[in-house]
C-alpha cells in the first residue's frame, strides 16, 4: 500500500513529534518514520491512529489511482512566490463530527459574501476559554444567534465584539454550546 503520511503531515506543519505525541495511545517518532517510509508494514489500526493524530480521514493518507492531488506548485511570504523547498500536497478541507458553518451573505469584517466559516462546537466551561480572541457563534433563544469575537467570559458570562463598526458589546449568559470559527472556506 502506497500511503501519503509524509505528505499530509508536512501539509499539516507538523513533526514527526507532533504525531507521535498525539496518536493515542503516543508512540514514537521513529515509529512514524518507519510508517512513512514504508521500512514498516502500514495496519488498518495505524492508519486510523494517524489520521486521527493528523486530524484527516483514512482515506486521505492512501494514495489512490481515482483520486487526484492537490500539489503545492508555490509558496508564498513576505519576499513574493517562490518554488517550495520540496514537493507537497495540499488537504482538502474535511467534515468532522462537532462541525457547523456559518455562510456569510453579506459582507462584514474580514468575512466577504459567499464565505463559509467552518466552526468546531464547544461545550461550556473550559473549552470556551480555548476560543478567548477568537470568533464565535453562540446560539440564543427563540432561534437567534451571535457572531462575534470573544473578548472575555465570567460566571457564565460570554463578552463578544460584533464584527460591523461601531455596534456594542454583547454578553451572552449561561450558553448551551458555542463554536469558534477554525476554517475559512473562499471562492475567489
Amino acid at each position: 500500500m502506497i500511503t501519503r503520511i509524509r505528505d499530509v503531515r508536512r501539509a499539516k506543519k507538523m513533526t514527526l513529534q507532533d504525531v507521535a505525541g498525539r496518536c493515542q495511545p503516543p508512540t514514537t517518532p521513529q515509529t512514524i518514520g518507519r510508517l512513512e517510509t514504508g521500512t514498516r508494514t502500514v495496519s488498518v489500526g495505524w492508519l486510523n491512529r494517524i489520521a486521527r493524530a493528523l486530524g484527516v480521514e483514512a482515506a486521505d493518507l492512501v494514495q489512490l489511482p481515482d483520486r487526484e492531488d492537490i500539489s503545492v506548485a508555490a509558496a508564498l511570504g513576505h519576499d513574493g512566490a517562490h518554488a517550495p523547498r520540496r514537493e507537497g500536497v495540499a488537504v482538502p478541507p474535511q467534515a468532522t463530527p462537532g462541525l457547523v458553518a456559518v455562510t456569510v451573505t453579506a459582507g462584514i469584517g474580514d468575512y466577504r459574501s459567499g464565505d463559509e466559516i467552518w466552526c468546531t462546537r464547544l461545550t461550556p466551561g473550559e473549552e470556551f476559554g480555548q476560543a478567548m480572541n477568537r470568533d464565535l457563534l453562540v446560539p440564543r433563544p427563540a432561534g437567534r444567534f451571535v457572531f462575534g469575537r470573544l473578548i472575555g467570559r465570567e460566571e457564565g458570562k460570554l463578552h463578544l465584539l460584533p464584527l460591523g463598526a461601531s455596534q456594542r458589546q454583547m454578553v451572552v449568559t449561561n450558553a448551551p454550546w458555542a463554536a469558534v470559527a477554525t476554517k475559512l472556506i473562499r471562492n475567489l
